[in-house]
């Protein structure tokens, strides 16, 4: 039987002078490669004052000034290229639910490079050649379901190019085709666990052994319910369609502890979301990325907005990032106390006679907001157990995260799920 360590590539086997002598090398080229060819790069770094060649190291990227969606967006659809129309392979864009899509297009040598990451990950997760995936994110222009089929088939996979939704015909094309990989947003890995026990299928004796789970935050708590109800191992990819799409950082199935940012290829920062100030690594806030090979649209300090710190290498040379905490705009101030989607997350998850699904609804009462945490009773919870889960989540809520909410139990699979991305929060203040 192959080593795991046999399947690694030249990247991976770096040692950490090796990676970064490669990462300045590349990081140059990126930054004159952006500046020369992209007139918003070249306006913005003279702007700050810098120059290319003003990068001597790695600690010199400081210097330079940061990218952001509203850059993207007011660039809006090719100002942002670096390379002429006709070398553009492909193009896609974020979904612009907020304003415009992000669009970000890639040359032949961009989608090889995507597929090698995107196997690489794979492979990370514990993937092999001769595997079966079912790729469930959507197909289109989201980067999630073609960045996955490209890869899985660099890998040496056989695709089963499911896309989102038809929650039933995904439990069948399990059932019959028996893939050993899926890959999908963990919100949508729940609904497909529903549609299993509707069928009065065991999902623990299906075919399935390994979950690459991306697109969204998720939890520590959400691990441990996916493993155990499936009984496969759950890791998490990263990856957002600004950098590349999936593939810019994976978690090793062998020690899930975070996930690996593939270095070679993406130089991460985090920075203080206030001040812009770069923290070291072991310290929390916000994720940026230098893009180091990129050639339709690279990137230099593209702020992400999501929230994480950065920790040595374990299972790979690469720093590891943990698991996304929330993003910087998903965020609440209710009454003076930052919340997250997640932590209510990991609260609903360990609360007896509630399902792993839940919704928060902000509304205003008189000069002050308010939050309500709506989460499904499981099914056969009898109203003592509700009513017991209720009142454990607002006492959980005021003394983990120091702020009261109302929690209303609600009635199983009454709320919305989802197929793609999930929309945690609802916004009501407006339409009071």
């Amino acid at each position: 039987m192959t080593d795991a360590a046999d399947l690694l590539d030249a990247g991976e086997r770096l040692d950490t002078d090796g990676l970064r002598a490669l990462q300045l090398e590349r990081l140059r080229a990126s930054l004159r490669h952006a500046y020369e060819n992209v007139a918003f790069y070249r306006e913005s770094f003279d702007k700050a004052g810098v120059r290319p060649d003003d990068c001597r190291t790695l600690a010199d990227l400081v210097r330079f000034p940061f990218t952001t969606k509203a850059d993207l967006r007011e660039n809006y659809p090719y100002g942002m290229f670096a390379v002429s129309r006709d070398k553009i392979r492909r193009i896609h864009a974020s979904s612009g639910t907020t304003g415009r899509p992000t669009i970000v297009g890639y040359t032949e040598g961009d989608l090889d490079l995507w597929s090698d990451l995107v196997a690489r990950s794979i492979r990370a997760a514990g993937g092999r050649p001769g595997d079966t995936v079912q790729v469930a994110y959507g197909y289109g222009l989201f980067t999630g379901g073609l960045g996955a089929h490209y890869g899985a088939e660099r890998l040496g996979c056989t695709v089963i190019p499911a896309s989102g939704g038809m929650t039933a015909r995904q439990v069948t094309l399990i059932q019959d085709l028996q893939p050993g990989i899926i890959m999908v947003t963990p919100s949508y890995m729940l609904t497909l666990l529903d549609e299993f026990e509707r069928q009065g299928v065991d999902p623990r004796e299906t075919s399935l052994r390994v979950g690459l789970f991306g697109a969204e935050p998720w939890t520590e708590e959400m691990r441990r319910e996916i493993e155990e109800r499936f009984a496969i191992d759950a890791v998490d990819i990263y990856g957002l369609s600004e950098v590349i799409g999936p593939g810019v950082a994976q978690e090793c199935v062998e020690t899930k502890d975070g996930l690996h940012v593939w270095e070679d290829h993406f130089y991460p920062e985090v920075v203080d979301p206030i001040t812009g100030e770069v923290l070291p690594d072991g310290e929390r806030g916000e994720l940026v990325f230098t893009s180091l090979t990129k050639e339709a649209v690279p990137v230099i300090r593209y702020r992400t907005r999501d929230l994480t710190r950065l920790l040595p290498g374990s299972a790979r040379v690469f720093r590891r990032m943990e698991k996304i905490t929330g993003r910087s705009d998903d965020m609440v101030i209710l009454r003076g106390v930052n919340l997250f989607p997640t932590q209510i997350e990991e609260i609903v998850l360990r609360t007896p006679g509630v399902a792993p699904h839940f919704q928060l609804r902000l509304t205003r009462e008189g000069r002050l907001d308010a939050l309500t945490v709506l989460a499904e009773a499981r099914a056969g919870a009898t109203p003592e157990t509700r009513d017991a889960a209720g009142r454990a989540i607002a006492a959980a809520v005021k003394d983990g995260i120091g702020v009261s909410v109302g929690v209303e139990i609600v009635e199983p699979e009454s709320l919305e799920r989802s197929v793609g991305k999930i929309k945690r929060i609802v916004d009501l203040r407006a339409r009071q």
